[in-house]
């Protein structure tokens, strides 16, 4: 009996434990491929904020394009200098596209990884993993990815250390520790889907979102938000990718904002 009772507790630990304390730390040691040598002095970035922030601009902004007719009450409120910018780029993609709608009448709307792919050279979507076990995860579906680029956003609920998570955690396997002790609740169902609704329609600023939600459905928008189905290497898979923290500088485009796919459990907190 006391065996069959220590074996269930060591299970459930199994199951919580990098809810708790970081992954690399339980795993160092059984697996040397995580172990990923930071120069002295270093933030542990792979890439810089700078890259990061070049690359979100660039794969949001093809989608406000893309979707630039859907956009008409955001843009009357945006400053003229911007919506400008914004009319112009569209008037050169009109005449890039042209020759192709003259074979037959065809709108120029492209699913968000055709965007992804034409932006980045890249797409990626969840499916099931090849490892047993493993549920979903992420695959390059179309292209070839480039060392250093940026393949994927995990997306979620932001919880600073102090704030309530305890009921959305139970039975919860998306929730990711970050070095500073936010959690992210990245789960797509159950009360976590709930929570991350509730915050989104929050922060709304009338047609203006302040983050994106559809990557709680099927029909996503930002095609980066897959994040939380990477799964994690095995002794017998190396990783191909690792993560690396960015926050999101003030400054960032208030019209694509609603391609981010993070937001704060706590209205007064920017993260």
């Amino acid at each position: 009996m006391p065996r069959r009772l220590l074996l269930g507790l060591w299970q459930r630990w199994r199951r919580y434990k990098y809810r708790f304390v970081p992954w690399i730390a339980l795993n160092l040691s059984h697996n040397p491929r995580t172990l990923r040598y930071v120069p002295e002095e270093s933030k542990d970035k792979v890439i810089s904020d700078e890259d990061v922030l070049g690359t979100l601009l660039k794969v949001f902004q093809a989608l406000f394009l893309n979707d630039f007719d859907k956009q008409s009450e955001i843009l009357t409120m945006l400053p003229e200098p911007v919506k400008s910018k914004y009319q112009d780029l569209v008037a050169l993609e009109h005449q890039r596209v042209k020759l192709l709608e003259n074979r037959h009448q065809q709108q120029n709307i492209l699913k968000p990884e055709e965007i992804l792919y034409k932006t980045l050279g890249f797409s990626v979507s969840r499916a099931t993993s090849s490892l047993i076990s493993a549920g979903k995860g992420v695959f390059v579906t179309k292209g070839l990815v480039p060392k250093g680029a940026v393949v994927s956003m995990y997306p979620g609920t932001v919880y600073q250390k102090y704030e309530p998570i305890f009921f959305q955690s139970i039975g919860n396997p998306f929730i990711f520790r970050c070095l500073d002790g936010v959690l992210i609740d990245g789960n797509d169902k159950g009360i976590s889907k709930v929570v991350y609704r509730s915050c989104d329609g929050r922060d709304r600023l009338g047609p203006l979102k302040m983050s994106d939600s559809t990557w709680l459905t099927s029909e996503i928008h930002n095609p980066l938000a897959v994040g939380q189905y990477v799964n994690n290497c095995s002794n017998d898979r190396a990783a191909n990718v690792c993560y690396q923290e960015f926050d999101v500088p003030a400054f960032f485009p208030i019209e694509l904002k609603q391609y981010l796919p993070n937001i704060a459990y706590s209205y007064d907190k920017q993260r």
